[in-house]
């Protein structure tokens, strides 16, 4: 990539991409920008930008650049670029169960909430082609927009950028009917055709089980690691283990595992009641090799804002305690 002068890059990051509530820089657009004797030249990615946006965006840039101190001229062009050329992602985690049912998009969404809450940027990819519930989740009815070129995120009210096959159906109950090949198709572009841009993490959603889906994430985006989710029901030291040996034989990092549905908190008295059985929160962190990073409670007031698409507004105790364990893990603080 060419030079960028950090003065000429500090005016570019007010600039906001049509359609985002994201900067140029944010977003990675910036390609290059120099400037020799009072002469700036900036050279922006139309990548996933609508034609009708390119003229008000090079004399936004313009405008922004001439502010700068010794700036007298200014010239804006447009290159092309492809998405997965231009995104910027430091840390991917992947969130599986070896079966479905068991809160997979609770812990993505809760996940990418937190990180967002400590002014990251963060993005969700939902993987889960047939069975997409993240939009539900965080309210989002709006269609991504963007070009030929890419495909722009749809951002959530705190600014989580999210790709769901939800938000290409024509209604939120359309089934989508497909083979594997298809599946792993879809995953495939939400990777490389979707404008990212510059992220701290992004959290993928992947399907329950270790078919044809799963599988094309683990090969195909550089994951960071995984965190298995199940809950504490007869048959579950089976399924982790086959979706940890699944990881491991793909040579990807188990982070953790997390047990939803754990216990539940009596209203009157406290106490946590184990409704679906005794904890295998540290049984499953052995049968793992990983550790347990968390054990998440029903929570009638989780439900209730998920159902309501305002899963951004929830906090809790347990919630915390995963996301600490999880930053604590990702940075190598804790291997269990």
């Amino acid at each position: 990539m060419n030079q960028i002068d950090a003065k000429l890059e500090e005016a570019l990051n007010k600039v906001l991409v049509p359609g985002t509530m994201r900067s140029l820089v944010q977003m990675n657009l910036v390609r290059s920008a120099e400037v020799k004797e009072g002469k700036a030249k900036i050279n922006l990615a139309s990548t996933a930008i609508p034609d009708q946006y390119h003229s008000g965006l090079k004399d936004k840039a313009a405008a922004a650049v001439s502010e700068v101190s010794g700036v007298e001229e200014v010239t804006v062009d447009l290159v092309e670029a492809k998405p997965k050329e231009l995104n910027q992602i430091e840390k991917i985690i992947a969130v599986m169960s070896g079966k479905g049912g068991v809160g997979k998009s609770l812990v993505t969404g809760l996940l990418a909430t937190a990180f967002a809450r400590e002014g990251k940027a963060v993005g969700v990819l939902d993987a889960d082609i047939t069975g997409p519930s993240i939009p539900k989740m965080f309210g989002l009815g709006a269609r991504p927009s963007g070009s030929e070129t890419g495909i722009l995120p749809v951002l959530s009210r705190s600014g989580i950028e999210i790709m769901s096959m939800n938000l290409l159906l024509p209604s939120e109950d359309e089934a989508v009917i497909w083979r594997g090949p298809l599946m792993s198709k879809a995953i495939t572009q939400f990777w490389e055709e979707v404008l990212w841009g510059k992220l701290d993490y992004l959290v993928i959603d992947l399907p329950p089980g270790t078919g044809d889906a799963p599988l094309t994430v683990l090969q195909a985006i550089p994951i960071s690691g995984v965190i298995d989710v199940f809950t504490p029901q007869e048959l579950t030291e089976m399924i982790v283990k086959k979706a940890v040996r699944m990881a491991q034989k793909m040579n990807v990092r188990v982070l953790g595992v997390v047990e939803n549905m754990s216990y539940l908190v009596l209203p009157d008295t406290g106490k946590k009641m184990e409704i679906f059985g005794r904890s295998k929160g540290e049984e499953m962190a052995k049968a793992s090799g990983a550790p347990l990073l968390g054990q998440l409670p029903i929570d009638p007031e989780l439900a209730r804002l998920c159902d309501q698409g305002e899963i951004e507004r929830y906090s809790s105790d347990a919630v915390s305690e995963l996301f600490t364990n999880v930053v604590a893990v990702l940075n190598g603080k804790n291997e269990g």
